[in-house]
């Protein structure tokens, strides 16, 4: 995929893991896209750790461990802020 649909797939995913959890996180757009993109990266590795695959494209299954990362990328991010 190109950096402009990484960009969009990590907001998109990034979007959904703040619906998901919501609460007050610093940041705005920016900050969404990053942790979307980044836990994407997070979830594909994660998920081909565990032989779910990876994220190769815009499918439902690359999708769904996208915004498993997120999240968890979200919630690790909330866990240090708190220290």
């Amino acid at each position: 995929m190109g950096i402009l649909a990484w960009i969009l797939f990590g907001l998109i995913a990034g979007a959904i893991a703040k619906w998901i959890m919501p609460g007050k996180d610093p940041g705005g757009f920016i900050v969404t896209i990053l942790i979307g993109i980044v836990g994407a990266v997070i979830g594909g590795f994660i998920g081909s750790a565990l032989g779910f695959g990876t994220v190769e494209g815009f499918d439902f299954r690359s999708f769904l461990i996208a915004i498993a990362g997120a999240i968890l990328l979200l919630w690790l991010y909330r866990q240090i802020k708190k220290r």
